[in-house]
């Protein structure tokens, strides 16, 4: 009886352990190309393990100007013990064309036992910004091997950023960056879609918005390269926008400035984290230089993940103090 109970302490302890455990910061660094932003987080059941999809920039490359942001894959990283540490596991093989193209940005939907990924597609490789994109659709059941679909058919063409939400009818609204500007469109299946151009929120030059639903309240949160701005909604048409932004300060953790851009939010029961990347070696997020080769420097092209806890106080999204350590336990489900 006297080693029964021995055995529920220690098995108790260790599960004290676990919830226990602050977040490291940074949260990861990709080990191959030191290069990882615009994460998407997906429970992977078949492997019983967080991913997280994320744009493979190739920050340790000696090229011209922001060609280190082109030619990207999208890479995943593995985590098993609920969110707290993260390793790197390869990039998904998402090529459907010749030669060597670029993708950024993916969001992924579980609609009847099938993954929905749609994910910005450039062709080709380019030195400076610009290129054509398109938002590419594909289809896996095992988070592993994708499908392609084509391109999703929406009302805007060169449109990047793409984040969705299941309404509450069953079906599906998609929102995706267009000239600085959210727009929105709505399926059923996920195949076919029907918006307009009327922006959702188009206050402010933005990118990487992100939905989702916390404490009983719509929320979409955009990248506006100084920190995140908030919009509020009780029934995803009409957004109110927050007075303050979030993550647009720098934290005391390491890497953890100079603010937070292009994440994603996870929701589980009455907390919410989200997971955003930084330029650590940055005074400001959009400020960078050319050296005489005409390269960014090494210490402007890398990122890092971190994350940290959300709440709501009187109605307004805020991000838990940063300075302080904070646990984080993603369920498996």
């Amino acid at each position: 009886m006297k080693h029964v109970s021995l055995l529920l302490l220690f098995a108790l302890a260790a599960c004290i352990n676990v919830f226990s455990q602050n977040v490291p910061a940074p949260l990861y660094r990709d080990p191959i190309t030191d290069g990882a932003a615009d994460p998407c987080l997906v429970y992977n059941p078949f492997e019983k393990a967080w991913w997280m999809l994320y744009t493979q920039r190739r920050a340790n490359s000696e090229t011209a100007d922001v060609a280190y942001c082109y030619g990207n894959e999208i890479a995943i990283a593995y985590s098993e013990d609920n969110g707290r540490t993260w390793r790197y596991r390869g990039t998904l093989d998402l090529e459907f064309e010749r030669g060597k193209n670029t993708f950024w940005a993916p969001d992924v939907v579980l609609q009847d036992s099938v993954y929905h990924m749609f994910v910005s597609y450039i062709r080709g490789v380019s030195n400076h910004w610009g290129g054509t994109s398109t938002m590419m659709h594909y289809t896996s059941k095992n988070l592993w091997d994708w499908k392609c679909e084509g391109p999703a058919v929406l009302p805007k063409d060169n449109i990047i950023d793409a984040t969705l939400i299941k309404k509450e009818d069953g079906s599906w609204r998609m929102w995706y960056k267009w000239d600085s500007k959210s727009l929105f469109a709505d399926s059923k299946d996920l195949f076919h879609w029907e918006g307009n151009d009327i922006p959702a929120v188009s206050d402010r030059p933005h990118e990487g918005a992100k939905a989702f639903r916390f404490k009983g309240y719509y929320w979409l949160i955009t990248d506006e390269w100084q920190g995140m701005a908030v919009y509020r909604s009780n029934d995803l048409q009409k957004w109110e926008r927050q007075e303050k932004r979030i993550l647009d300060t720098p934290s005391r953790r390491q890497d953890d400035y100079p603010s937070g851009s292009h994440g994603d939010v996870v929701v589980t029961g009455d907390k919410a984290y989200i997971f955003y990347f930084t330029h650590p070696g940055r005074r400001f997020h959009t400020k960078d230089f050319m050296d005489e080769n005409g390269n960014i420097p090494y210490e402007y092209r890398r990122s890092s993940i971190q994350a940290a806890e959300l709440e709501v106080t009187d109605g307004q999204l805020t991000v838990k103090d940063r300075d302080q350590p904070f646990t984080m336990y993603l369920p498996n489900k």
